[in-house]
C-alpha cells in the first residue's frame, strides 16, 4: 500500500514538472512573439514618420512657390497696365502726327517731311500693336494680391467683375463683436483697442481681399457708412478710383485701419451715396452685420424695434440703382434674426449673392 502511494507521488511531481516546463515555453514564445511585434512598430513607426517629415518639406515648398507666384503675378498685371498706358499714349502720338500731316499737306510742304513723317506714324503703330499683344499674352486678374491664412484659396460664388464696383463697408459700433454685451464693453475702451477687435479686423480683410479680386482694368470705390455716408479717402468723393493704381490701394486700407467702428446704422444714407457717381455702379458689395436702426435720420426713441429696423430696411433699398447686382457679405450679430432672410432676398432679386462666412474668412 505504501508501495503504491509513492509511485502516485512520483507520478503527480512528473506531472506538474511537464506542466511548469509547458508553461514556462508558452511564456518564451510569448515573449518572443511580443518582442518581434515591437520592432516591428518601431521600424513601421520610423518609416511614417520619415514620410510625414517629407510630406511637410514638400508642402512648406509648395506654399513658398504659391507666394512667389502670386507676387510674379501682380508684377506682370501691372506690366501690363504700364504697357496700356503707353499704348493709350503712342496713340496720342499718332493723332497728332496725323494732324502735322495734315497740316504740313495744306502748308505745301516737301514730299520728305511728309515722307518722314509717314514713317514715324508708322513705327509708332507697330509698337501700339506690340504692347497690345504683349497685354493680351500675359493678362492676368487683379493687381494686387492677398495671401490668406495658410495661403488658402476661397470658393465664394461672388460675382467680381464689372467696370464700376463699390464696396460698402459698416462701420457702426456693431461691428465690433457678435454679442451685444462686448459691444458695449469695447466701446468703453481705447481706441486702439477697438480697433483690434476681431469682428472688425476680419470685415478689413475681407475688403483686402475683395480689392484683390477686383478686374485690372476696372474702377471702384469703398464707401463706409454708419449713421452717415462718405468714401474711405474723403478727397475721392464721388470719383472713380484705378484698380491699376496700387498705391491709391494701398492708402484706402490704411485709411479703414484708423477707423473706429461707432454710431447707429443708417443703409439708406449708404444707398442714396451711390447717386452721386457718374457713370453709376455695376456691382456693389456690401459688408455689414444686420438691419439697419434708423433711416436718413435718427430715430426719436433710444431703442429700436425689430419692426422698425425692418421698415428701415425696406424704406433703404428703395435707394439702389436698378438692374445692379448686390453681393452681401453678412457677419450676423445677435438679436437680428430677420437679417439672414432679408439680405439673402436681396441678393436673390439683384442677381447679386449672399455669404456669412466662417470667423477664419478670409
Amino acid at each position: 500500500m505504501a508501495r503504491k502511494k509513492r509511485r502516485f507521488s512520483t507520478f503527480n511531481l512528473s506531472f506538474l514538472d511537464i506542466m511548469s516546463c509547458g508553461f514556462g515555453a508558452v511564456v518564451l514564445v510569448y515573449l518572443i512573439i511580443d518582442h518581434s511585434i515591437e520592432v516591428q512598430s518601431r521600424e513601421l513607426n520610423r518609416d511614417l514618420l520619415s514620410e510625414v517629415n517629407m510630406l511637410e518639406e514638400d508642402i512648406r515648398d509648395g506654399e513658398e512657390g504659391l507666394v512667389q507666384l502670386r507676387n510674379a503675378l501682380s508684377d506682370v498685371d501691372l506690366a501690363i497696365v504700364e504697357a496700356q498706358g503707353r499704348a493709350t499714349r503712342v496713340s496720342d502720338e499718332i493723332d497728332e502726327y496725323q494732324s502735322l500731316i495734315a497740316a504740313l499737306r495744306g502748308d505745301d510742304a516737301s514730299d520728305s517731311d511728309v515722307d518722314s513723317l509717314k514713317a514715324e506714324v508708322q513705327a509708332l503703330e507697330e509698337e501700339v500693336k506690340r504692347l497690345r499683344v504683349a497685354a493680351e499674352d500675359t493678362s492676368g486678374r487683379s493687381a494686387r494680391s492677398f495671401v490668406g491664412e495658410g495661403n488658402r484659396q476661397y470658393l465664394t460664388g461672388l460675382n467680381l467683375g464689372g467696370q464700376h464696383i463699390v464696396i460698402l463697408l459698416d462701420v457702426s459700433s456693431s461691428m465690433l463683436a457678435e454679442r451685444l454685451v462686448n459691444i458695449i464693453r469695447l466701446r468703453n475702451m481705447a481706441a486702439d483697442v477697438q480697433r483690434r477687435a476681431e469682428k472688425w479686423s476680419r470685415a478689413l480683410r475681407t475688403v483686402d481681399w475683395l480689392t484683390a479680386q477686383l478686374p485690372v482694368g476696372a474702377s471702384y470705390q469703398v464707401i463706409t457708412f454708419n449713421t452717415e455716408a462718405g468714401t474711405a479717402l474723403p478727397a475721392t468723393a464721388g470719383k472713380w478710383l484705378e484698380v491699376a493704381d496700387q498705391p491709391q490701394l494701398e492708402a484706402v486700407s490704411a485709411a479703414l485701419r484708423q477707423r473706429v467702428p461707432a454710431g447707429g446704422t443708417s443703409l439708406e444714407n449708404a444707398f442714396l451715396a451711390l447717386q452721386a457717381f457718374s457713370p453709376a455702379p455695376d456691382n456693389i458689395f456690401l459688408i455689414t452685420d444686420g438691419l439697419p436702426t434708423q433711416g436718413t435720420g435718427a430715430p426719436r426713441g433710444s431703442t429700436v424695434s425689430g419692426k422698425q429696423r425692418l421698415d428701415h430696411y425696406r424704406q433703404a433699398i428703395k435707394q439702389l440703382p436698378r438692374n445692379v447686382p448686390v453681393n452681401v457679405i453678412l457677419a450676423p450679430m445677435e438679436g437680428d434674426p430677420m437679417a439672414a432672410s432679408e439680405f439673402w432676398q436681396l441678393a436673390q432679386s439683384s442677381r447679386g449673392s449672399f455669404l456669412s462666412p466662417s470667423r477664419d474668412w478670409p
